[in-house]
């Protein structure tokens, strides 16, 4: 059998350059030797363990270059790595335990307790601790294996991630990923993103999610490129290593906060060469405002769980200019259509159904198989549930899930055209529209606004305005001024939420 375990291809980009840096940290520097051996005693223990293959491993953790090694030992044993957002509270932990049934629970100390008695409604699971600062009951358990260790070989097919979704709406699902989905992705941008050794990557991205694992994290080491490693966004560390940062990727909210302080200059970013951004839409302002800020284009791309990365705005100018409002186009090896509700092709400018197809395209959900026979076409098409269309430079611009289209009086909304108008208004710094029951209507169209520091906005002139821009039925019954929009840990709003919050209008 072929190797195509994860860990042996980004392993190929790293490994004649082990002394080096892999991992900068405020305290201490980690070689690539330093990830290669960490990484291979996680491996060495988990093999002792003699478990079954396909076997679980969870993990809810604080990020740490431990935390890596843990994951990347996890890939080199041959077993699925399961990460969990540190923000799951006991409940929701209870419901991905039972459901994923994992051999080994990874948990903070301070968890141990609630996590123990979870884990162990599967019997057999054993519970480790690892902390923030590299301690913990499983740095004492692996640290009397050898480091050398031989990475298990992999099929294409097998399965080396499984990622619950957010879950807004139903039960959270578990999505499959194979090695072959990690590694065509992480190849293909390695080549398209222009990833080098001599890279220095800003890493402020959490490790539980597809942004700072799988696209960030594999991106610095299939390149044996260094990181900055830093556990959360922080503004004055982040102004402090920008001048030796060459690569940035960032939520929105990073570049919003960036921009927020008066000493992020042109200077600062004279050695970057790409900032990428993703995981929530990219206001106009903010896009518009950075350019001229920093000198330097962000370049925004599109993926799911399911999927890593879909598209993205070109890198090279040769290929295009960097719009921004949209996702760019597909990646090398992957297919995207936009489509209506018979699954025929749209031309460009209608809104459709986002559908995709490619080597990085998940199996299916976790012990759901009547749901992933769901969200695929009978042709093999997933669909994503995004809503987009096609502009005139063949760019990807979504407009939103299909699940928050609002209906009213018969006619489709797009929330993202009347979120695009009011965000351009002054005195506006964001904006979330939603559709909530309405008697008569069927649903009614929500407008809530966050205004710019210091700014009073009035809500009915907000809706005088729009009644001059678009049709009426477009037009929001209500506008809701608010200081902030809730939003989830990668920082996409929560629209669910905003929905409930506001549907007694």
């Amino acid at each position: 059998m072929s190797d195509t375990n994860l860990y042996s291809v980004l392993h190929t980009g790293f490994s004649a350059r082990l002394d080096a840096v892999a991992i900068q940290t405020p305290q201490r520097n980690y070689t690539f030797h330093d990830i290669d051996a960490g990484s291979g005693r996680v491996a060495a223990w988990l093999a002792s363990l003699r478990l079954p293959v396909g076997s679980r491993v969870a993990v809810q953790v604080e990020k740490s270059p431990e935390a890596l090694m843990l994951y990347l030992g996890t890939l080199r044993a041959g077993l699925v790595y399961l990460p969990l957002n540190t923000a799951y509270r006991e409940s929701e932990i209870a419901y991905f335990l039972g459901d994923a049934e994992p051999a080994v629970v990874v948990c903070s100390g301070a968890n141990k307790d609630w996590v123990e008695p979870l884990a162990q409604r599967n019997p057999g699971s054993r519970v480790v601790t690892l902390e923030e600062d590299g301690s913990g009951t499983l740095i004492d358990a692996v640290s009397g294996f050898e480091p050398a260790f031989q990475t298990v070989a992999c099929a294409p097919d097998d399965l080396a991630v499984i990622l619950y979704t957010s879950g807004t709406t139903g039960r959270s699902k578990g999505a499959m990923l194979s090695h072959k989905n990690m590694v065509s992705n992480a190849q293909v941008l390695h080549t398209y993103w222009g990833w080098r050794s001599d890279d220095v990557l800003l890493h402020m991205l959490p490790i539980f999610h597809v942004h700072g694992l799988f696209v960030a994290a594999h991106g610095a080491l299939l390149a044996g490129a260094r990181m900055i490693w830093l556990p959360k966004f922080d503004l004055e560390q982040a102004l402090h290593y920008l001048p030796e940062s060459t690569v940035m990727m960032g939520v929105p909210t990073f570049y919003v906060r960036l921009l927020s302080d008066a000493r992020f200059n042109h200077d600062l970013c004279a050695r970057m060469r790409l900032f990428v951004s993703g995981s929530a839409p990219l206001l106009t302002d903010t896009f518009e405002s950075f350019q001229a800020r920093s000198g330097h284009t962000i370049l925004e791309r599109y993926g799911m769980s399911e999927t890593v990365m879909l598209t993205s705005n070109p890198y090279r100018p040769i290929d295009g200019p960097r719009v921004g409002g949209t996702v760019g186009r597909p990646l090398p090896g992957v297919s995207v259509r936009v489509v209506d509700d018979n699954l025929q092709p749209l031309p460009d400018g209608e809104i459709g159904h986002i559908q995709v197809r490619g080597d990085n395209v998940f199996s299916g959900y976790w012990r759901m198989p009547e749901k992933t026979k769901e969200e695929f076409t009978p042709d093999g098409w997933f669909r994503t549930g995004d809503m987009g269309r096609w502009n005139e430079q063949g760019y990807l611009v979504i407009v939103g899930r299909s699940k928050d289209l609002i209906i009213s009086g018969g006619f489709n909304i797009y929330p993202k055209e009347i979120e695009t108008l009011i965000d351009d208004m002054p005195g506006v710094a964001e904006s979330a529209v939603v559709g909530v029951p309405h008697a008569d209507f069927g649903e009614a169209v929500v407008a809530i606004v966050v205004p710019r520091q210091g700014v009073a906005l009035d809500a009915l002139q907000i809706q005088a305005t729009l009644k001059n821009s678009i049709a009426n039925f477009k037009v929001p019954k209500k506008v809701h001024v608010v200081p902030e929009l809730p939003r989830n840990t990668m920082g996409k709003v929560q629209k669910n939420v905003l929905r409930d919050q506001y549907k007694g209008i």
